[in-house]
């Protein structure tokens, strides 16, 4: 199994020290989130990273269509792959924090595909057109892989169409991640490709401690935030959530923030909610706790885990554990 982190750039210093961590451990990736409101700019805290560590992939987990044009990416991922010796990788997806935080909507599954295939062309060094505007990057000699993130049926089969891989926001439970590869695969069909040439990382949330209570305690806030994503269509049947489950399911939906805090964690334990996103959407705990979900998520099928520590109580702390006493055990 490979393992990744991706976190919320909140300092130069705490990109510094990840990225050691990252190198140190034997993390396979590290991911810069593009969350304008919450977190620094993340092309300048990716290029920390990429000069901070070695060997681990350096990814933009993720950005968006909307708030930089999808050539400016294009030619920003291209760049960062020269600046870390080919190790970069684009994560585009269609917006949450990263478009709601600055008064904008999300982008579409057609969309999301369109933005994938004009990103790909110009990285090939190829001229190409989205949506009436024409760009062509001819200095670029390498193209670096470009990923979605999805976590509803049609922005998945858009990945299965069109991305070299996508971080699957979807549940780490069996018949969660057998649902999911479903509709990449329909995608992949769709294109006359193979599911399996898809580079799959399911996504969850991260909290390793010493103290399993004080993980568990602190991990509310980003369930909530990736709960905002799995129910996004205000439809929990969909992603089967148990009937007594989804009025609290969409409650939280209209209630939590992009913003998050000590409220959402609040929120999801006032709705009764916490054990059943934590088993879905987390590895939190201590490190026993942590290895025992992360075998489950591997018995369920699942091969590369990209796990964000944004808010987990000490994020260096849990980097450092769970590359300690859980990692070398995967």
């Amino acid at each position: 199994m490979q393992v990744g982190f991706f976190f919320w750039p909140y300092s130069p210093e705490l990109c510094e020290r990840l990225a050691e961590r990252a190198d140190r451990y034997g993390y396979a990736m590290i991911g810069i989130a593009d969350t304008p409101g919450n977190a620094m700019d993340p092309w300048i805290s990716a290029a920390i990273v990429a000069r901070s560590c070695r060997r681990a992939r350096v990814a933009l987990c993720v950005t968006n269509l909307l708030t930089r044009h999808p050539a400016v990416s294009a030619a920003a991922i291209a760049s960062l792959d020269l600046l870390s010796h080919g190790r970069a990788l684009l994560g585009i997806g269609a917006g949450h924090s990263g478009t709601k935080n600055v008064g904008l909507a999300k982008s579409r599954a057609d969309e999301l595909a369109d933005g994938v295939t004009f990103i790909k062309t110009l990285l090939r060094g190829e001229p190409g057109n989205f949506r009436g505007a024409n760009a062509h990057l001819p200095w670029i000699k390498r193209a670096p892989p470009v990923f979605l993130a999805a976590s509803h049926p049609k922005p998945l089969q858009a990945a299965g169409r069109t991305a070299d891989g996508v971080f699957v926001n979807y549940g780490l439970a069996a018949d969660n991640i057998r649902e999911s590869r479903v509709h990449l695969a329909a995608g992949a069909k769709a294109a006359g490709r193979a599911v399996d040439d898809i580079e799959i990382w399911q996504i969850a949330a991260l909290d390793c401690c010493e103290d399993g209570n004080v993980a568990r305690a602190k991990v509310g806030a980003m369930l909530a935030f990736l709960a905002g994503y799995v129910i996004g269509d205000k439809h929990p049947e969909r992603r089967g959530v148990p009937e007594p489950l989804r009025f609290p399911l969409l409650e939280l939906h209209r209630r939590y923030s992009t913003r998050p805090g000590e409220a959402d964690i609040k929120l999801v334990q006032e709705l009764g909610l916490f054990d059943y996103l934590s088993r879905r959407l987390s590895i939190c705990g201590d490190p026993g706790d942590c290895l025992a979900q992360a075998l489950a998520a591997k018995a369920a099928g699942a091969e590369r885990l990209m796990l964000t520590v944004s808010l987990a109580s000490d994020p260096v702390r849990t980097v450092e554990l769970f590359g300690e006493h859980v990692l070398p055990k995967l």
